[in-house]
C-alpha cells in the first residue's frame, strides 16, 4: 500500500512539474533546442516509473540495516552539497568531488574514486561546453 501511496503522490507531483516545465521560456537562445526539453524528458521518465510502481505487484517490505541508511543520508547530504557548491566550485570541480564521494560510500578504492572523479568531471565539462554547446560554471571562485 505504501507503493501505491508514493505513486499516487509521485504522479501528482510529476504533473505539477511537467506544468512547470512546459511554461519555460527563455528570452535569448542560448541552445539549439531551448531550456524546455531536458525537464519535460526528465519528469515524463519519472511519470512513466510512477506508472510502473503504482501497478506493478506488491513484493513484501523489507527494511534497510543502519548501515545502509547512514550511507543514503550521506548520498543525500553529498547531492545537497554539489548542489549548493556547483556555481561556485564550477561544474568539472564540484562533478569531480560528488564522483569521488559518491565511489567512497559505494566502497571504491581512494585512487579509483580519484581517477573516475576526475575523467567524469573533465570529460562531462568537455562534453556539455564544447560538444553540446550548453554553457556550464567554471567556478566564481576562479573569477
Amino acid at each position: 500500500m505504501s507503493d501505491r501511496i508514493f505513486a499516487t503522490v509521485w504522479l501528482v507531483l510529476c504533473g505539477i512539474g511537467l506544468v512547470i516545465g512546459w511554461g519555460i521560456h527563455s528570452e535569448y537562445s542560448y541552445e539549439p533546442l531551448g531550456p524546455r526539453p531536458f525537464p519535460i524528458a526528465i519528469i515524463s521518465l519519472m511519470t512513466l516509473c510512477a506508472l510502473l510502481l503504482l501497478f506493478k505487484k506488491p513484493d513484501p517490505v523489507y527494511w534497510p540495516t543502519p548501515q545502509v541508511l547512514r550511507r543514503l543520508v550521506l548520498l543525500i547530504a553529498t547531492l545537497a552539497a554539489y548542489a549548493w557548491s556547483f556555481e561556485w566550485l564550477g561544474f568539472p570541480l564540484a562533478t569531480t568531488l560528488l564522483t569521488i564521494c559518491v565511489a567512497r560510500l559505494f566502497n571504491a578504492t581512494l585512487l579509483a574514486a580519484i581517477i573516475s572523479g576526475v575523467f567524469l568531471g573533465s570529460s562531462l565539462f568537455f562534453a556539455f561546453d564544447r560538444l553540446l554547446e550548453v554553457t556550464l560554471p567554471l567556478g566564481s571562485w576562479l573569477s
